[in-house]
């Protein structure tokens, strides 16, 4: 018999300059019931009970040692008796706890749910307003107008969320993973979120995974999630971190080490006595950034850094508890990984990574002469601090520590300098405890809670397009023309401090560890290691209060979408396939190179469109290198042999009926969980995809939407295809899971060539194929249900 038992109902009071605010913690019950979390709704528990149940379970059938990333995994089984459980190899059933979306892309998660036809989500979810608040001259003003612009779109997120049950946190708030941190995100939580950046949460203990919206409907619909079971790939720290080594630099290292897709398919595991150096915002940090090696998720055990957090963020309830089951919130002593690696932070200098990808690591002693022997700019044009990955309190205060000792000294930055709080309520605290004061005196400028040039919302005005130009930032991703659509621009990846050390200096020459800076005096000083509380001595100040929750009936709400707006579009249903195999396709581009969601859908401007599929997918694969000549968004027709967009040659073969596929390289869709990547070319005519690897979370989107995701057998035949080729996938009709198809490709002289393509589809996904999409499926079941 379940012991339920009750907290007493409590709110924190703040007084402010702008009245009294509530602090973000809700009435709940505990363990076995509810317990105490900030915006919990009237449907959420945590249920400790049934993860032991389902661990246990799992353990006696697999008898080993789990690691945690199994743990949690296994413990939100469907079924535990029967799920068939094989790492890197068999798709597990899951029952997530909550699904948390941003603006860019609840909008797209929003209209499937629409399309879906059921009255209420059946999981806790949450919208976010982060992603369409572009950084231009400072947070109020930028947040003033990006209310003005996206009134239409903040007005169909906020009613469809009153509608169909989802809380909604208004603009301004803060950006996702960081509101999820302070909120949502508890270990043993299992959270999706449609941003690839999910896995922040991580640094709670809890198993946070990126997904594309189509997933997010599942979830939200009460349907089981599928996810392949993920391999596990521990990484052992030993040592302490100390002096201008930060957590940044655990996770730049592991890029190094690993690539870009050197984690697809594995949760990375954080284990080891070095754990207990790092503090829960710099875990969170580490498993952020997870996203730029491809891992499923990243995650660190529950220890005492996060049971502080959790108390600080007024959660001390769920820390108890935490407490309680301690055992399933650790790995077993015995697991084993696939694959470890070990690093020693007392022996790890601090790191810079770039440009161009995130993953190219280089020691901040090196980066100089690194820079003048590759011809990269040396000189340091703008320093960005902040982002989902380095916005925390105590980021900002060792940033403020830096500029704090320049400003001593006589000194500001010689670089522009921004500063991107993570949240209303980290904003609210820095500006309180005098850090944002320093940091605009040291030559700052604070922009709003939000992503801003993280994700190219940046009204940059310093530079002309094609200036090639360095600047450096603490934000996860820099490929080419992320923050600002120059691909000329130069972006290196490090941490807020050296971030703050290097703007000072305004030179990638300059390494704080030895180097000197000469004072307004004519003195030279060396700058000391910063050093900075990892919590506000005080609680945290919890700003304005910017949640709204779900009514409790909404089902009066109305939720307009204009057949006019250029910015919403409701959803019309992708063909069914028609049983034939995909005859005499041509090939729409054979991509060079890196092609992430970046180059197949921009961000950037294109974000106010990311709710009108037609318009967006005028974006559609406009940064991808085309082979053929070596150029972006110049294609061949192959109907008129004349070079044009790529967007309009995909339109012009979808109005003569003509079916396409696209051609790509290795790690195919890395970045963003961007689902309009998927949904764009199956609405202009595309029908596969066909690469030498993909990015799991684009691979996935790909089939949700009725798309085949194919990759060669030998990675050699990519070689053998040309532009100008057409392509036939046979055998369509006997399409089953493990089985490979038969790729004819026909050359224009009439000579023919036969090749393999291997898929990882299972039995439900080729449903989704046949179906012409997963929420085709998933209508076709609830009318046989019906």
């Amino acid at each position: 018999m379940a012991n339920w038992c009750f907290l007493e109902n409590w709110l924190c009071i703040h007084a402010l300059n702008s009245g009294v605010r509530r602090y973000h913690v809700a009435p709940v019950l505990c363990q076995r019931a509810k317990v105490a979390m900030s915006h919990f709704e009237p449907n959420e528990y945590i249920n400790y009970e049934k993860l032991e149940k389902n661990i246990n379970i799992v353990r006696k059938r697999l008898d080993r040692p789990l690691t945690l990333s199994e743990k949690i995994v296994y413990g939100h089984l469907d079924d535990p008796a029967k799920q068939e459980i094989e790492r890197g190899k068999t798709y597990l059933r899951l029952r997530p706890d909550r699904v948390a979306m941003q603006d860019a892309t609840a909008q797209m998660a929003m209209l499937q749910f629409i399309s879906s036809g059921l009255p209420k989500v059946a999981v806790p979810s949450t919208i976010h307003c982060d992603h369409l608040i572009e950084a231009q001259s400072g947070g109020e003003k930028d947040l003033k107008r990006a209310k003005d612009i996206n009134q239409e779109v903040y007005n169909f997120l906020s009613t469809a969320g009153a509608k169909y049950g989802v809380g909604f946190w208004k603009p301004g708030s803060g950006i996702i993973h960081q509101i999820i941190l302070e909120n949502y995100s508890y270990p043993g939580v299992m959270l999706i979120g449609t941003d690839s950046h999910t896995p922040n949460g991580g640094g709670l203990g809890g198993i946070c995974i990126g997904v594309g919206g189509a997933d997010a409907v599942d979830v939200m619909a009460g349907i089981p999630w599928e996810l392949k079971c993920p391999k596990v790939i521990g990484v052992k720290l030993t040592g302490k971190l100390s002096g201008w080594t930060s957590p940044k630099d655990v996770i730049l290292k592991v890029a190094g080490i690993l690539t870009v897709k050197g984690g697809t398919g594995a949760i990375i595991e954080y284990h080891g006595p070095g754990v207990d150096s790092i503090s829960c915002t710099g875990m969170a940090t580490i498993c952020n950034m997870g996203a730029e090696i491809g891992a499923t998720t990243s995650i660190f055990p529950y220890n005492e850094r996060m049971k502080k957090y959790l108390g600080k963020t007024g959660r001390a309830d769920i820390a108890a508890l935490a407490d309680e089951f301690k055992q399933h919130l650790v790995p077993d002593s015995g697991c084993q990984y696939d694959q470890v690696i070990e690093i020693n932070l007392s022996e790890l200098k601090p790191h810079i990574n770039g440009p161009f990808t995130p993953d190219l690591a280089h020691p901040v002693s090196d980066i100089g002469a690194v820079a003048e022997k590759e011809g990269w700019p040396v000189d340091i044009r703008v320093g960005l601090i902040g982002s989902c990955t380095n916005s925390s309190y105590e980021d900002m205060g060792r940033s403020a520590a830096v500029a704090k000792q320049a400003l001593a000294h006589g000194l500001k930055c010689k670089s522009m300098f921004t500063i991107t709080p993570g949240s209303e309520q980290i904003r609210a605290t820095i500006e309180r405890d005098g850090y944002a004061k320093i940091l605009r005196e040291v030559g700052g400028l604070v922009l709003a809670n939000a992503c801003g040039p993280c994700i190219g919302q940046w009204d940059r005005k310093d530079i002309k397009k094609g200036e090639k130009n360095t600047i450096v930032t603490s934000y996860n991703r820099n490929f080419t023309g992320r923050n600002d659509a120059n691909p000329e621009t130069h972006a290196f990846v490090t941490s807020p401090e050296i971030v703050t050390a290097l703007s000072i200096a305004g030179t990638l020459k300059f390494n704080p560890e030895t180097d000197y800076l000469t004072g307004a005096d004519g003195k030279k000083f060396k700058l000391e290691a910063p050093d900075a509380d990892e919590l506000p001595k005080m609680e945290f100040d919890p700003g304005q209060d910017t949640y709204q929750y779900p009514p409790k009936d909404g089902s009066g709400q109305r939720v307009d979408v204009s057949p006019t707006s250029q910015r919403l579009q409701l959803l019309e249903p992708f063909d069914k396939w028609d049983g034939k195999d995909l005859e005499d396709m041509l090939i729409l581009i054979k991509v060079k190179g890196k092609c992430t969601t970046d180059h197949i859908s921009a961000a950037g401007p294109w974000l106010k469109f990311r709710g009108h599929l037609d318009n967006i997918s005028n974006n559609l694969l406009i940064g991808a290198i085309n082979i053929e000549n070596g150029k972006a968004n110049s294609v061949r027709n192959a109907l008129t042999q004349e070079f044009g967009p790529v967007p309009d040659t995909a339109r012009y073969y979808k109005k003569m009926g003509v079916k396409w596929a696209v051609i790509g390289d290795e790690n195919y869709g890395e970045g963003s969980s961007r689902e309009h990547a998927a949904l764009e070319p199956r609405h202009l005519g595309g029908r596969v995809i066909i690469t030498k690897s993909f990015a799991r979370i684009h691979e996935t989107n790909l089939k949700k939407q009725g798309l085949l995701p194919l990759t060669f057998a030998d990675p050699a035949d990519y070689n053998k295809i040309h532009p100008v080729d057409k392509l036939s996938i046979v055998g369509l009709k006997d399409f089953a899971p493990g089985k490979p198809l038969k790729c004819i490709i026909k050359h224009p002289n009439g000579s023919q060539e036969t090749i393999m393509l291997n898929h990882t589809f299972n039995e439900s996904q080729i449903e989704w194929f046949q179906a012409g999409s997963a929420l085709n499926r998933m209508k076709e079941l609830q009318q046989k249900s019906s």
